[in-house]
């Protein structure tokens, strides 16, 4: 399941957002690992279990899908790797799916072209796209890019028109609204960290929508408190829905920086 907290890959992310680099001691094993499976196309290969049902061959395969790929190319950016050439290729691969309205739920071999995630096939992935406009960020020259503003619309747009449809099951309801961490999945915080990287963003009155309903979250000190958790990480503070935690506040207290809202 691609929100399994649990996952290895999801300590991907995680890694990244602490700031590890390629150089801190035990990333050259993780490293290693995360590059061993690449596909011909150049995305980072994950460990699935496929069923015929959905259109894949049957049993564990290794295989890229744009609702995985990009987190594993966002930690190796993050690492420090974004002038290495298979991490090029990862990237060029990426990008190269975007369409007019983002990035779509695309899947490689052997899932094959049957295919097809929980939705319309002209519509895009919110997950895809949040996950791969993040890997966008970290490429410094494709902030003020056409592909980082068609991605970003793509968010914006899911947020004006949340009352109306869903896209692949994605909504934008009380559930979406809760604060939580890691990043697993399509929720609030996480689209307004990844938007927030984006300055030409920040004067959007969508975007300002979204942070404004994060920030009527905080108490009286200005903190904020998980109000929903990931039982695989319960030992943190960042699951602590009892207390204010300052993994969260901070990172709400950075989309305001990166705003330039005062903190």
């Amino acid at each position: 399941r691609h929100n399994d907290a649990k996952h290895p890959l999801h300590h991907v992310s995680v890694l990244a957002d602490f700031g590890l680099r390629a150089e801190d001691p035990g990333m050259g094993k993780l490293i290693s690992a995360l590059m061993s499976h690449q596909d011909p196309g150049g995305s980072f290969q994950t460990l699935m279990q496929l069923y015929k049902r959905f259109g894949g061959v049957e049993g564990e395969h290794w295989v890229w899908m744009m609702c995985d790929a990009p987190t594993v190319l966002y930690g190796l950016l993050s690492f420090g790797l974004y002038g290495d050439p298979e991490v090029k290729r990862a990237t060029d691969h990426m990008v190269a799916h975007i369409r007019h309205n983002g990035w779509p739920c695309a899947v490689g071999e052997p899932l094959g072209e049957k295919f097809k995630g929980p939705g319309k096939r002209e519509d895009p992935c919110p997950l895809a796209n949040l996950i791969s406009l993040k890997a966008v960020s970290l490429i410094p020259d494709m902030l003020e890019s056409e592909i980082a503003q068609t991605g970003a619309e793509m968010l914006l747009r899911h947020w004006e028109h949340q009352k109306e449809r869903k896209l692949y099951l994605f909504a934008m309801g009380t559930d979406f609204r809760k604060l939580k961490y890691p990043f697993v999945w399509y929720d609030i915080l996480h689209v307004a960290d990844v938007l927030s990287r984006f300055p030409f963003v920040h004067k959007d009155s969508r975007f300002r929508e979204i942070v404004a309903t994060i920030t009527e979250q905080a108490d009286e000190q200005g903190r904020y408190t998980a109000n929903s958790m990931y039982r695989a990480w319960k030992d943190w503070s960042f699951a602590d829905k009892k207390n204010p935690s300052p993994w969260l506040t901070f990172l709400v207290y950075r989309v305001k920086y990166r705003m330039k809202m005062g903190v």
